[in-house]
């Protein structure tokens, strides 16, 4: 996955609104947008905007059945967030490390 997908997703996961709206699909499934917008106090234009923006990161799909539209989590670009932070401990636990190695031979030298 490219920098700019991470950032998309990482831009659509920083909103509190989003975030709400991305666990209730997890929680109850694919759910119509009217349905969403009952969980929040804002208008139904409000919720379409912050669904478009998780359609946008590849958080959420939109299903249509006839008038209805169904929205459903997608968790996969979630792997992205996992596998960046997973490089940013192993690049930290490098530099802990080495500062260990660093105080080791520091303490040997004391000796």
């Amino acid at each position: 996955m490219d920098d700019n997908q991470l950032s998309l997703i990482l831009k659509a996961a920083s909103d509190g609104t989003r975030r709400q709206l991305l666990t209730t699909l997890v929680q109850q499934g694919p759910t119509r947008v009217t349905d969403l917008a009952r969980h929040f106090d804002m208008s139904l234009n409000g919720i379409s905007k912050h669904i478009k923006v998780l359609e946008g990161a590849g958080l959420v799909a939109r299903r249509t059945l006839g008038r209805e539209h169904l929205i459903e989590a997608n968790l996969a670009p979630v792997k992205a967030i996992e596998d960046w932070f997973a490089s940013l401990k192993s690049i930290w636990e490098l530099r802990i490390d080495a500062l260990d190695a660093l105080l080791s031979e520091k303490d040997d030298d004391n000796d």
